[in-house]
Order: structure tokens, then sequence, then C-alpha cells
């Protein structure tokens, strides 16, 4: 068996009574003693800390920023080039079918692109913009610091007792904050649908960047159990799950990510992977879509459940791809793909478990409001 990578914030894991499982090849808390429901609801209410090391961080040079964005245009059908100093933006690497390689975060950090990628597909991602950009850019992953979000409606005032201009951020800036004498490089974003923080922090100094927010009384330590739970409830997409090679950003519901200057008729229309199959999606009917749902009951539709249009019907007409139950909303939310033709807020569906179907409705996603500070 291939040992498991272990993040520099391992040791401080298991001091801390996490329940350690593998996950996209390291050893990662799944929950901490107060238990995955708990550790929701906190963050919902107060602040949660988590370990996001596994993820890659990519520094993307090239002799200006303008010439690094325009590299990146190549890859990603998102307005990099116009995206503001200091400013963050989603995006999601694309290939030729236009289908999603992976998504990412970006930031214009003046003189270069920092990327954040998905820990799954990092080697991957690295290497294709290596391919891709090299001998113009240069393409560098950081290997030596670690990253930390702090999420929930109390990370403001968390963050700020360590650095106040953390209170001058709003959703999706970026900014060099002094943390404790530690240089970290701080986004305001997250995935968990609550206002907080991205940290990038040096590695030999994330034990005790964490440890400090920690000793706030407002904070507990969260693991991936309650991760995935609040995203789920914020209806934010899990790489692998509800959007991969195969879906396209329209069919995902994320045409929002694609800027009017990279669309038909846009000043940068196309010039990325896929270009021709996804900006001849827009204003056409699709196959399929991602939709919110809503189980009735009690019971989570979890990843993997059939869906049909009737009690009765012969061939499903979709799938769930995420599924769980949701402490904020108090009752099992899914997300999932169904026929366009049944894809209308409201609409009944039937999800079959262990040979019986049960109902569902269709709904609008977040399931849960967004805190971001805009």
């Amino acid at each position: 068996m291939t040992s498991l990578k272990q993040t520099p914030l391992h040791p401080l894991h298991l001091s801390l009574g996490a329940k350690m499982v593998p996950f996209a090849g390291y050893d990662m808390p799944v929950q901490y003693p107060l238990g995955v429901m708990k550790e929701h609801l906190h963050t919902r209410a107060n602040a949660g800390l988590f370990d996001v090391s596994h993820m890659g961080q990519v520094i993307v040079r090239g002799s200006t920023f303008d010439a690094a964005a325009t590299g990146l245009e190549r890859l990603i059908p998102v307005d990099v080039l116009g995206l503001g100093e200091n400013r963050q933006r989603y995006g999601f690497f694309t290939n030729a079918d236009g289908g999603i390689e992976d998504d990412l975060m970006l930031a214009n950090r003046g003189d270069h692109v920092f990327v954040v990628v998905n820990a799954a597909c990092k080697d991957a991602d690295i290497a294709h913009m290596k391919a891709e950009l090299k001998p113009d850019l240069t393409v560098t992953e950081i290997t030596d610091r670690a990253l930390l979000a702090l999420q929930g409606p109390a990370a403001e005032g968390v963050l700020g007792t360590l650095d106040p201009r953390a209170a001058e951020m709003r959703f999706m800036d970026v900014a060099t904050l002094d943390l404790d004498g530690v240089e970290a490089w701080v986004s305001r974003s997250g995935y968990t649908g609550e206002d907080g923080y991205e940290i990038s922090i040096p590695s030999e100094e994330a034990a005790a960047v964490a440890q400090a927010l920690l000793d706030h009384p407002d904070v507990e330590p969260i693991g991936l159990g309650a991760r995935d739970s609040l995203r789920l409830e914020a209806g934010l997409c899990l790489y692998g799950h509800d959007i991969d090679q195969t879906t396209s950003p329209v069919e995902a519901a994320l045409v929002w990510a694609i800027q009017k200057v990279r669309r038909a008729g846009g000043e940068r229309e196309g010039g990325f992977p896929g270009a021709d199959v996804i900006l001849g999606q827009f204003g056409n009917p699709v196959a399929r879509n991602r939709v919110g749902l809503l189980p009735t009951g009690r019971a989570p539709m979890r990843e993997g459940v059939a869906l049909f249009a009737s009690e009765d019907a012969a061939d499903a007409i979709g799938e769930i791809t995420s599924g769980g139950f949701g402490p904020t909303v108090g009752g099992p939310v899914a997300m999932g793909y169904v026929s366009s033709d049944h894809a209308a807020r409201g609409t009944t569906l039937y999800g079959e478990l262990r040979g019986k179907r049960h109902p569902l409705t269709v709904a609008k996603t977040p399931f849960t409001p967004a805190n971001f500070k805009r």
C-alpha cells in the first residue's frame, strides 16, 4: 500500500483527537470529538478551522501579469485578464469535448497569478499547465506552505484579532496579512457558503497560527465530514462527483463563471479547449441539467441513487451526484443531474432506495442562504 502523505498540521490533528481517513492521497481528519453534526452547526453559528493543505498552490508567472493571464485564458474559459489586482475568481480547466478537468480559484497578485487546485487533480493540473504554458510562462508548485480555511460568521472577528486589516477585505479580495508575525496570503473566500478566509502560510508556522486561531473561544476544528455537508447545503460542486470530465459548465449550471468577454460576441470569445461545444450550448437546450433536490422524509439519498419521473417509470432520467443530511436545513438535501425536461423547480421525481421509490422535489440552490461579505 502506498503510504499516505501528511499535511503540516497532522500532529495537531492527532493531538486534538481527530479521526483520520485517507483522502486524495493524504491522511486527513474526517471529524473531531465534537462530531460532524455539531461541527457543521458550529461553523454556521460561529467559526470553524479547516486544514486544506492537501490542495495544490501554484504560481503562474510571465513577463507581466497580463502575459500570465493571457496564457491561462487558453486553458480556462473565464476572464483572467480583466481580474483586478488583489482580486480572486472561480474557474475551471476544460477539455476538447467541453468537459471540466478540474475547478480552481485564481488570484491577481500584481506580478503573477496565484492558483489553487483540488488535491486529487493537482499533479495532472500542474503537468497540464506546464505542458501548455512553458516556455513563455513559469509554473511553480508551492510545496512549503500550508493552507487553512477559517469559515463562519465569527471569522472576521477572529482573524481580526491577529490582523485588523482582515475586516477591510470584501468577498473574493486577496491580501498579504501579518498573523502573529507570519506572512499570510489571505483570500476572503471559502467552501461553506459562509463568510470566511483561506489562509496560505509557511509550513513551519502552520501549527502555531492554527493554534492561535483555535485558542479563540469562537473557533472549533472542523473535519472533512462537516466540510462536505456545509458545501452541499451551499450548493457547491465537488469535483469528481457533481462535475467531471464528462460534464460541461452549461450542464453543471456554472455559466455564471464564464464572463461575457469570453462568450460568443465577447472581446476575447472562445480560445479555450471545448469552446465550440460550450459556447454552442449557451441559449440552447442541453440533454441534462444539474439541479438541487429535496427528498421527502428524513432518509438521505446519496450519490448514485437513480432518479425516475414516476413511481413506475421503466427508465431512469437522472442520478444523484451528492447527497446527505443537511443539519442547518434540518433534513436531507441532494444535487444531481436530470434530463432537461424534468429540471424545472417544483418537479416531483422519485429516487430508488433498496428497491423502493421515494419522492423528492427539484429545488433551488443554495439550500441555505450564502453569508458572503460583499
